[in-house]
């Protein structure tokens, strides 16, 4: 009996302010660099549509379905500004759901040459998905799936069952990512295409597949070869489809009835481990990727220089250690390492990458200025 996995990222960015010190340097806190009005009424503006989500996932749980979810740290930290959202992913929990861990900041720190930030973040989220859901995360799943060589050798030492990371060309060679791949640790890798059929094309009309229903999306994974799809979407994805009133949350709701009737089990990351025995693929030992592909994070020159000033920011932050304002600009040096800071420079963000970064780097040398005073 073939197996199909479904992860979901739940994460809203903490954006940064258009920055430009012209009336002279501020004060190094959060609301200096990164925009607290708007991410609060996005928070805001989208709890509905993710109530909804859980409410009709808690039914599809309810007619046989399993699902992972990787929740950020950023946004359970968003959550005390309405703690409906908790006891909503809570009653999921309590239903079957499974969590995974993930760098707590939504970070690029795995690409950092020193691991030390990446295990303190990832062990960061691993104790707060314990301590409010009351769980341990064995399944691992990085900041837009990245995969690099060393990656699952420092999970191994971290006590990780398996690794979820994209299922990109450079890995595969034109094959659909259909086992558990063996390595320092089992890695499932996401089925890119049918993936994007529910997080990119569900509600474009223009798609020869639309409109997508359960049975339909069931009966193509049930013509494939292989163990286990892995799927992995971003909620936001889901909410954007809910706006522009799409079926949606039926195809969820349905999606357990239509895999039993093809013979397909939903199984969570560990389920499957237990169920199939990991494939050879030597290119998960000695390649990188990420999501779409390692050029939407460092595909130009903003982008490998903006990682090279975290890098060194984090060097400066070590030699702070003790001073008063220590933790609090830990904190935000975290925030300045978001993944979605990277892909806003990108070449292909709509033209708009080398603008953005523009903005990016006013940000970042201004905090790394107030870091050199305090070490000063």
């Amino acid at each position: 009996m073939q197996s199909v996995c479904i992860c979901s990222e739940v994460h809203l960015p903490c954006v940064l302010k258009w920055y430009w010190p012209s009336e002279g340097y501020h004060s190094p806190e959060f609301e200096t660099y990164f925009d607290q009005p708007h991410i609060y009424s996005t928070l805001e503006r989208n709890l509905p549509q993710i109530i909804s989500m859980n409410e009709a996932l808690l039914d599809s749980i309810d007619n046989g379905a399993k699902y992972t979810f990787d929740i950020s740290g950023i946004f359970l930290d968003q959550c005390k500004w309405n703690p409906a959202l908790i006891g909503s992913f809570q009653e999921l929990k309590d239903r079957g759901a499974s969590f995974s861990a993930s760098p707590y900041y939504h970070s690029v720190s795995s690409l950092f040459p020193d691991n030390k930030e990446f295990k303190e973040q990832v062990s960061m989220h691993r104790n707060k998905i314990k301590d409010i859901f009351n769980t341990n995360p064995r399944t691992f799943i990085n900041s837009e799936l990245i995969l690099t060589k060393e990656l699952s050798t420092i999970l191994k030492e971290m006590k990780f069952k398996c690794l979820i990371s994209e299922g990109s060309e450079n890995l595969l060679y034109g094959s659909d990512p259909k086992h558990i791949y063996s390595g320092q640790i089992p890695t499932l890798l996401r089925h890119i295409s049918l993936s994007e059929d529910i997080e990119s094309r569900f509600s474009d009309q223009k798609w020869i597949g639309y409109p997508l229903i359960a049975d339909k999306f069931a009966s193509w994974i049930a013509n494939m070869e292989g163990d286990v799809t892995t799927l992995h979407f971003k909620y936001s994805s889901i909410l954007a489809h809910q706006q522009s009133r799409s079926d949606i949350l039926q195809f969820l709701i349905d999606l357990p009835a239509s895999f039993e009737k093809y013979g397909i089990s939903m199984v969570t990351p560990e389920e499957a481990l237990k169920k199939f025995k990991p494939k050879e693929l030597p290119s998960i030992m000695n390649r990188s990727t990420s999501r779409y592909g390692m050029h939407n994070l460092m595909g130009n020159h903003p982008q490998h220089l903006y990682l090279h000033e975290l890098i060194e920011i984090g060097k400066i932050m070590e030699s702070i250690k003790g001073a008063p304002e220590y933790d609090k600009l830990n904190c935000i040096y975290r925030y300045f390492q978001q993944s979605e800071i990277l892909l806003e420079m990108g070449s292909e963000n709509n033209n708009h990458g080398y603008e953005k970064a523009v903005n990016i780097f006013s940000a970042i040398s201004d905090f790394k200025r107030a870091i050199l005073e305090v070490k000063v």
